[in-house]
C-alpha cells in the first residue's frame, strides 16, 4: 500500500473533460490501493501547450506520483515527466508526434505502460509503437478504437496490475 503522500494525476484527452468514463473508473481503482487521485481541468483550451503549463504550475506533488494520460492528455503527461519526475507513467492512446507536436518527451520514469487500440483512428497506432520502442516501455495493443471504452474493464485491469507492480517495486 502507498503511504499517504501517494498521488495520481489523470490529464484527459481533447474533447473529453477531468472525469469522464475512463477517468472515473481509474479513479476508482487508484482510491482502492490508497491514492489520493486529481484530474485537472483542460476544457477551457485545445492547446496541448497551454494543458502543459497549467499543469506544470500545478505542480502535483506526491511520492509515488503516477501521471496518467488519455489521448492528448498523453501528450501532457509524457511532456510533464522532465518537470515533475513521476514515478510511473500510464498513457492510453497518446497523442504523440503530431505536426506541430513532434518534440520527444523526456524524463519518461522507468514504469511506464502505454495502451492503444488496434483500430484507432484518430492517433495511429505507430504512435505507440514508436514511443515504446525509443522508451522501453510495455505497449498492449487493444481490439478497440481511440477511446478504448469498449473495453474499459480490460483498461481498469490493466491499470489495476500497473498499480500493483509499482507498489511492489
Amino acid at each position: 500500500m502507498p503511504n499517504s503522500d501517494a498521488l495520481i494525476c489523470f490529464n484527459h484527452g481533447k474533447e473529453s473533460g477531468p472525469w469522464g468514463t475512463k477517468i472515473t473508473r481509474l479513479a476508482e481503482i487508484g482510491r482502492a490501493r490508497g491514492f489520493a487521485v486529481m484530474s485537472p481541468d483542460y476544457t477551457h483550451t485545445m492547446d496541448p501547450d497551454e494543458r502543459l503549463a497549467q499543469l506544470l504550475e500545478a505542480a502535483p506533488q506526491g511520492r509515488p506520483l503516477v501521471l496518467v494520460g488519455s489521448s492528448m492528455g498523453g501528450y501532457v503527461a509524457a511532456h510533464a515527466c522532465a518537470r515533475l519526475t513521476p514515478d510511473a507513467l500510464f498513457l492510453m492512446a497518446p497523442a504523440l508526434y503530431f505536426p506541430g507536436w513532434e518534440s520527444e518527451p523526456a524524463g519518461i520514469p522507468a514504469h511506464c505502460e502505454v495502451l492503444h487500440g488496434a483500430q484507432d483512428d484518430i492517433v495511429p497506432p505507430a504512435v505507440a509503437e514508436r514511443f515504446c520502442a525509443t522508451r522501453g516501455a510495455l505497449l498492449h495493443m487493444l481490439d478497440a478504437g481511440h477511446s478504448l471504452n469498449e473495453r474499459l474493464e480490460e483498461v481498469a485491469q490493466r491499470f489495476d496490475a500497473f498499480l500493483a507492480a509499482l507498489d511492489s517495486d
